[in-house]
């Protein structure tokens, strides 16, 4: 009865890691997906970084959390790459929305 815990415990911990890898890999993924499909000069015109400024920085977090580097998504590297993706889609993505009147299926 007492070693069924540990047991337990590992599983609990692995379904856990693999429902946060899932929901930063399709965060970043709908980040990422975003920022492809908006126009450049869209980027310049809210005052954020460039399209390709943001575009490079969510392809290496999702590549990062995807790899698995520094020990998945509860690493330094996979919470910076969740909140890079976060601040993209609640900032830059309601800025471009703002900027073409609400009028787009983002």
């Amino acid at each position: 009865m007492a070693t069924a815990a540990p047991l337990f415990f590992d599983d609990v911990r692995l379904v856990i890691e693999l429902i946060l890898l899932v929901f930063a890999l399709v965060i970043e993924a709908v980040s990422l997906v975003h920022a492809i499909t908006q126009r450049s000069d869209a980027f310049a015109a809210i005052g954020t970084l460039p399209k390709g400024g943001w575009i490079a920085i969510l392809l290496v977090c999702m590549l990062l959390t995807l790899l698995g580097v520094g020990g998945g998504v509860i690493s330094i590297f996979g919470l910076i790459g969740i909140a890079a993706a976060l601040i993209y889609l609640l900032d830059v993505r309601v800025g471009l929305r703002d900027l073409h009147d609400g009028r787009g299926f983002w």
